[in-house]
């Protein structure tokens, strides 16, 4: 069986380390990818957007993660022994099903001419991380593509929140967005990575707990011959059901579809404060729907009982986890969008700072806590 994925989102670490954070276990600084290695993470996941920049050259933020600085982290990841898995958002910021914002340099193509480019962009980040010695080893064609990417082009029918049901009866909505994640994933394909083996291509969903909401996606991208290696899922227990809802959804996709999975996005709380200034997602009420402490012993036994239901998965097709921004500190700058970014991505909110500070598995000091070492699997 392939050694399990305990993986890290750590794509702020340019933007928080130029503001100043330090990461310490026991007392002593330490570089970040060394000492996630060294406390077992073994992957580390980073997003890439096309042009995370305003009209004035203006960084978005949330990490800016731009071709250069996802190189740079990807090189750095390498050299303390991670795999990488690349994150391509198909965007200039941040998606999720709630926004797919077309890069701004591609708002005029459509069908075949925003393929190619789809491909060509795709083909060319390949390259650049392959030069740069720091090859890809797993290549996700977008970031919770559950309504589609690349709005309004590849936008697909909506599903219905309280249900999480699957409105499948615009068959043409699945044959753009088909078309879109064939040409990135035949990119992948073509690129003969360094890797010997090429990387694995994911294709990544929220709501993990939603099996109707899979079924229904999955049905409809195998059902047009899409092309692809795993499936990813994001799963936060305050947000996509019970660890129970989670593992059945695991189970049926393994059998169903014959894919691996992996739990590539997911979080907890290791208290319900919040640093001075910094606006937290996760609030004390979250708890109450999460099942577990917000504390480090809570963080803990979440993610030994996560990792026990994605090994559960049968046929060794339950591959690991990756924790989302497990080392997102609340340095004085960082947020996760400017004003120019929140309204390229039609997402403005009243909300600044750190707001992952209080789910990191380091505390607001960036000292490491004890759960960092069940991410590792220890």
């Amino acid at each position: 069986m392939p050694t399990p994925i305990r993986g890290a989102d750590v794509s702020m670490t340019a933007e928080i380390e130029q503001l100043g954070a330090v990461f310490r276990a026991d007392g002593t600084p330490h570089d970040l990818f060394e000492l996630l290695a060294a406390q077992g993470v073994n992957w580390i996941r980073l997003r890439l957007w096309v042009d995370p920049r305003d009209e004035t050259g203006a960084p978005y933020l949330g990490g800016t993660n731009d071709l250069a600085t996802t190189v740079a982290l990807a090189r750095r990841a390498k050299a303390a022994g991670h795999a990488v898995l690349l994150d391509l958002h198909y965007s200039d910021f941040w998606t999720d099903p709630k926004k797919q914002s077309t890069p701004k340099a591609w708002r005029d193509l459509q069908g075949a001419a925003l393929e190619a480019r789809v491909h060509d962009w795709t083909s060319d980040v390949l390259a650049a991380l392959e030069a740069a010695g720091a090859p890809p080893d797993m290549v996700q064609v977008g970031n919770e593509i559950t309504n589609g990417m690349l709005w309004p082009e590849g936008r697909t029918p909506r599903f219905i929140d309280a249900e999480r049901r699957f409105d499948g009866e615009d068959p043409a909505a699945f044959d753009r967005l088909t078309g879109l994640l064939a040409a990135g994933t035949a990119a992948v394909r073509e690129a003969g990575l360094a890797n010997g083996a090429g990387a694995q291509v994911m294709i990544h969903l929220d709501f993990g707990g939603a099996n109707e909401l899979y079924r229904g996606w999955f049905d409809q991208a195998t059902a047009r011959g899409l092309d692809f290696d795993v499936i990813g899922l994001s799963y936060y227990p305050y947000w996509h059901g019970t660890l129970q809802d989670l593992g059945a959804n695991l189970n049926d996709l393994a059998g169903r579809y014959g894919k691996d999975l992996v739990v590539v996005e997911t979080a907890y709380a290791w208290t319900g404060e919040s640093p001075a200034g910094h606006h937290q997602v996760f609030k004390p009420e979250l708890a109450e729907a999460g099942g577990y402490p917000a504390s480090p012993e809570g963080q803990t036994a979440f993610l030994r009982d996560l990792y026990a239901t994605v090994d559960a998965v049968p046929g060794g097709r339950g591959l690991g986890i990756v924790y989302w921004e497990p080392a997102w500190l609340p340095v004085d700058g960082t947020t996760w969008a400017s004003r120019a970014g929140m309204e390229y991505g039609d997402d403005v909110v009243d909300e600044t700072g750190s707001s992952w500070a209080n789910q990191a598995l380091f505390d607001f000091d960036g000292n490491a806590l004890a759960s960092l070492r069940a991410l590792g699997g220890g």
